[in-house]
C-alpha cells in the first residue's frame, strides 16, 4: 500500500502537474473564445450593423446582450446539475460547435429577429464553455494554487476583448464587409473543440492523478475535493450566498454595460472605428494584469480586504469616467479594467472557498441567474439610456451607485465550508 501511494505521488509530481496547468490553459482559451465572440469582441461590429440597419436604435441592438444573458440565467441551474453529474468536457465540445454555427449564421441576418435568435444560441454557448465551467474545471484540479489557477483561467474573459476586438475591428477598418468577417470568425471555435476533445479531463482521478496540493497519503475523502463542501439547500439559507449573488448582479451590470457600449462611446468622443476597437483593449488588458496579480495574492492573503480594495478602485475609475473626455477616457477605463480583473478573480475564488465544491455547479449556476440578468440589463439599459439622454453619462452615474452598494454587501460574506 505504501509503495502504491508513493507511485501515485510520484506520477502526480512529474506528469500530473503538467496536466493540471494544461487544464488551466484550456479553461482560459474557453473563456477567451466564448466570451470574446458572444459578448466583448463582438461589439467591434456594432457601428457596421447600425449603419446597415439604420432603423435600429442602440437600445434595439443592445437588447441582444440581454437576450443572451437571460437565456444563460434561466438555464444556468439546469446546466449546473449537468456539470455536477457528468463534468465539463462534453459541454465545452458542444458549446464550441454551437458557437461556430451561430457565428457563421450571423453573417446572413436580414432582420433584427434573426440576430436575437442567434443570441439565444450564444446564451447556451456561455453555459457550455463559459465562466462556471472554467472555474469548476480548475477547482477540481487544484487545492494548492487554486487562486493562481483561477486567476490565469479567467484572464480569458479579458483576452477575448483584448485580442479579438482589435482583430475584428482591423478587418472592418481594412474594408472587409461585416458579413464576411463573421464567416471568417466562425473558424475560431474549432480550436476550442480540438483542445476540449484531446486535452480536457473532468477530474484528476480520470487519469489516476490527484488534485494539485493533495498528498497521496491523505484519506480518500480528503483526496476527493469535489465531494467536500456545503449542501446546496444549506448554502441557500445563508446571508453570504445571497450577498455574493447580489454583488455579482450589481457588478456584472456595470462591467458588461460598460464593455458592450464602450466602442460606441469612444466613437462618440472622437475615436475612429479602428482606434475605438483597439481602445476596448484598455479595459481588458489591465484586467488581465489584475486577474493574474490578484490570483497570486489570493494564495497568500485570506479575507475580504482585497475585495474591498478592488471595488473601491473600480468605483474611483467609474467616477472619473463620468467626467472624462477624449484625452483622459482611456485612463479611467484602464483603472476600471484593472480593478474589475482583480475583483473578478477573487470573487469567483471566494464563492468556491465559501461553500466548497460539493454543490459548486448548482451554486454557481444559481448565482449565474442573477449575474446574467444583471449583466444583460446593464447592456440593454445602458443603450436605452443613451437613446433617451443622448449621452452615456447618466448610465455611468448608475454604475457608480451600484458599485457603492456592492461594497457594502461584502460585509455580509463569511466562510461556511
Amino acid at each position: 500500500m505504501r509503495a502504491h501511494s508513493n507511485a501515485i505521488d510520484s506520477r502526480s509530481s512529474s506528469q500530473g502537474h503538467f496536466k493540471h496547468w494544461a487544464m488551466v490553459f484550456v479553461a482560459m482559451v474557453s473563456l477567451l473564445i466564448s466570451n470574446g465572440m458572444t459578448l466583448t469582441a463582438l461589439t467591434a461590429f456594432d457601428s457596421s450593423l447600425l449603419a446597415e440597419f439604420s432603423d435600429w436604435s442602440r437600445g434595439d441592438l443592445k437588447l441582444r446582450g440581454l437576450i443572451t444573458l437571460v437565456v444563460t440565467g434561466l438555464l444556468a441551474p439546469f446546466v449546473g446539475i449537468i456539470i455536477d453529474r457528468i463534468g465539463v468536457k462534453l459541454l465545452i465540445m458542444a458549446g464550441s460547435v454551437i458557437l461556430a454555427f451561430a457565428t457563421f449564421a450571423y453573417g446572413y441576418i436580414t432582420d433584427i429577429t434573426h440576430m436575437y435568435l442567434i443570441h439565444m444560441a450564444f446564451g447556451v454557448v456561455l453555459l457550455c464553455c463559459g465562466l462556471n465551467v472554467a472555474v469548476i474545471l480548475v477547482s477540481n484540479w487544484f487545492v494548492k494554487f487554486r487562486g493562481t489557477g483561477i486567476g490565469i483561467a479567467v484572464m480569458g474573459t479579458s483576452l477575448g476583448g483584448a485580442i479579438l476586438a482589435p482583430i475584428f475591428g482591423g478587418w472592418i477598418a481594412d474594408g472587409v464587409h461585416w458579413r464576411d468577417a463573421f464567416q471568417m470568425a466562425a473558424i475560431i471555435p474549432s480550436a476550442l473543440l480540438i483542445l476540449a476533445t484531446f486535452m480536457v479531463k473532468n477530474r484528476p482521478s480520470d487519469i489516476g492523478a490527484l488534485p494539485f496540493g493533495v498528498n497521496a497519503s491523505a484519506s480518500a475523502e480528503e483526496q476527493n475535493v469535489a465531494s467536500q463542501g456545503v449542501e446546496y439547500r444549506d448554502a441557500l439559507k445563508t446571508r453570504s450566498f445571497w450577498s455574493i449573488a447580489c454583488i455579482a448582479m450589481l457588478t456584472f451590470y456595470c462591467l458588461l454595460g460598460l464593455q458592450a457600449n464602450l466602442i460606441l462611446h469612444l466613437q462618440d468622443v472622437g475615436f475612429d472605428i479602428g482606434a475605438a476597437a483597439a481602445g476596448l483593449s484598455m479595459l481588458f488588458t489591465p484586467a488581465l494584469v489584475g486577474k493574474f496579480a490578484f490570483g497570486l495574492i489570493a494564495d497568500r492573503i485570506q479575507g475580504k480586504k482585497v475585495l474591498y480594495a478592488n471595488l473601491f478602485l473600480m468605483l474611483l475609475g467609474l467616477l472619473w469616467l463620468i467626467v472624462a473626455d477624449k484625452a483622459t477616457v482611456l485612463f479611467s477605463v484602464a483603472i476600471v479594467g484593472f480593478a474589475w480583473g482583480g475583483f473578478y478573480t477573487l470573487f469567483q475564488l471566494n464563492a468556491i472557498e465559501c461553500f466548497g465544491l460539493k454543490a459548486s455547479g448548482k451554486l454557481l449556476g444559481t448565482i449565474t441567474v442573477l449575474d446574467a440578468f444583471g449583466g444583460g440589463l446593464g447592456i440593454f439599459i445602458t443603450g436605452m439610456m443613451f437613446d433617451i439622454y443622448g449621452s452615456y453619462q447618466p448610465a455611468f452615474i448608475v454604475f457608480a451607485v451600484l458599485v457603492s452598494i456592492a461594497l457594502l454587501l461584502i460585509t455580509q460574506i463569511k466562510k461556511h465550508a
